[in-house]
């Protein structure tokens, strides 16, 4: 079974307009309402390619119950811990003209600490193999508590994948998580440094590893591709050459690429390919639609080859 958690998540809105104008009125089309996170959309993303999981979260008020109906109606597997406080909400507009996204992202209100330590504590009812932990944490919660979603995974025997940022990342030297998905510049601030050459990142990766981050390291490249690395093996995959409309869910999509060929499995060299090509199909849809399986599966044969 693999859980997925999402300690921050949200509506994701999105619409359309011509042209983005200051001062003006702006005439936009139907909106549209996603569930969106980070571990519920990695949720979302393994049921394209026909993988259950359950997708475990906080949530509260109006939004709160929305997402919740909008998981149900997507047939998505979820056990929601009930908060005191509104869930919050993401804008994202296309201005068709240009083609130009505009993403408006809010961090939602402080949820209430007992909340997320009930969320981690049902954790073990599931009797996970893999557990994804991805987002951001919500305000006035410290950084910690991924690392005690590692801890728990660890106390389980499963295997913790963690995608987040900034100081939440940063707290998880030597908790040992089982993979961890930086791009190059939180790479470069997990190991203090302004800069790391794209040759270098395999080393640099490499020492978040002795560090105790993780056992491996997925390094997002963004348009260029990205590396898996563990302390004795490394594997680039270059992205595909693709249509870009939106990039909202790439990365998502990416460790849900990662999570399905490891949990089936394939071999690192695999894992790193279907991750791009589930990240690269999900540039192809507007909004924050992620992919369509057809186009992941063939961009991976596509990526497996030139790895």
């Amino acid at each position: 079974m693999i859980v997925t958690v999402t300690l921050n998540p949200c509506i994701d809105k999105s619409s359309k307009v011509e042209k983005m104008k200051p001062e003006s009125k702006l005439r936009c089309a139907e909106v549209v309402h996603e569930p969106g996170g980070g571990g519920i959309n990695v949720s979302k993303a393994l049921k394209k390619l026909d993988t259950a999981s359950f997708a475990l979260f906080p949530a509260g008020g109006h939004n709160g119950a929305m997402l919740q109906s909008l998981l149900k109606k997507d047939g998505l597997l979820h056990h929601a811990v009930n908060t005191e406080v509104e869930t919050r909400e993401n804008w994202i507009v296309l201005e068709t003209s240009t083609n130009n996204q505009f993403r408006f992202t809010f961090p939602g209100l402080s949820v209430e600490e007992k909340a997320i330590v009930a969320l981690i504590d049902d954790i073990k009812a599931f009797a996970p193999t893999y557990i994804v932990a991805s987002g951001s944490l919500p305000p006035g919660l410290p950084p910690y508590f991924y690392g005690l979603i590692v801890k728990t995974a660890n106390a389980l025997g499963a295997k913790c994948i963690v995608d987040t940022s900034g100081e939440a990342l940063e707290a998880l030297r030597g908790r040992n998580a089982f993979l961890i998905k930086p791009n190059i510049g939180e790479l470069c601030k997990l190991l203090g440094k302004d800069y790391i050459d794209k040759a270098d990142v395999p080393h640099a990766a490499r020492q978040v590893l002795h560090d105790g981050f993780a056992e491996m390291a997925a390094v997002s490249m963004g348009p260029l591709g990205a590396w898996l690395v563990t302390k004795s093996e490394q594997f680039f995959a270059p992205a595909p050459e693709v249509p870009k409309r939106s990039t909202v869910g790439a990365g998502d999509s990416m460790v849900a690429g990662i999570t399905y060929m490891l949990q089936k499995g394939g071999n690192l060299l695999d894992a790193i390919s279907m991750g791009v090509a589930c990240g690269s199909a999900a540039t192809m849809n507007e909004g924050s639609q992620l992919f369509n399986a057809e186009d992941a599966f063939r961009l991976y044969h596509e990526v497996r080859q030139n790895v």
